[in-house]
């Protein structure tokens, strides 16, 4: 315990996993979502919804029941497990617990900069959710980005009559712009930097 008062090192990782849950929402409703978004042989986008919200609750639950049991665990209500020391080790040095990672999308961020990115990835497909398909796609937003571009082709494959895999991307850079209404053929994305 820290002496004048201050707070021990089990508060802090208490207080951090608190404000760290507060911030993560519960898992997706699945079902709700696939009755809004059903899969459908001529929107490939469905099913990249669902893949992605498969993926997206996985790693919801990894982290929301980690930080509940190690909130348990430092009120010594659970005991603390290998993986829960593991946790309060990676909190204590900023970075992403392993627990997290074997469930999570690639990324090197520390600690502070993963749980802002994971909460602009749940944004973004909850706007999905709430709104309608996207017009414009934000790539790095998603789990896993092959799914995506395949469901693209699949889209146009499957418009035109054509074996997908005949099919290659041609990419274009695009101005700034509200793109109000999904393109022709093909899709708009964002967020690719160099």
């Amino acid at each position: 315990a820290a002496g004048g008062g201050g707070k021990s090192g089990g508060e802090v990782l208490d207080e951090l996993a608190e404000e760290m849950l507060t911030k993560i929402p519960h898992e997706f409703d699945r079902e709700r979502v696939m009755k809004k978004f059903p899969i459908r042989f001529d929107e490939s986008m469905n099913t990249v919804l669902a893949q992605e919200l498969i993926r997206y609750n996985a790693l919801i639950e990894a982290i929301r029941s980690s930080l509940s049991n190690l909130r348990k665990a430092l009120k010594g209500l659970i005991v603390m497990s290998a993986d829960l020391e593991q946790v309060v080790q990676a909190l204590n040095t900023g970075k992403v617990p392993a627990l997290w990672t074997k469930k999570s999308y690639p990324s090197l961020k520390p600690l502070g900069g993963y749980i802002n990115d994971f909460l602009e990835r749940l944004a973004f497909l909850q706007r999905w959710i709430d709104d309608k398909m996207p017009t414009v796609y934000w790539m790095p937003g998603f789990f896993f980005v092959h799914a995506f571009m395949t469901g693209g082709m699949q889209n146009f494959a499957r418009k035109y009559g054509l074996p997908v895999d005949t099919l290659n991307f041609e990419h274009h850079m695009m101005p700034e712009s509200d793109y109000g209404k999904p393109p022709e053929d093909g899709i708009y994305t964002y967020g690719l930097f160099s």
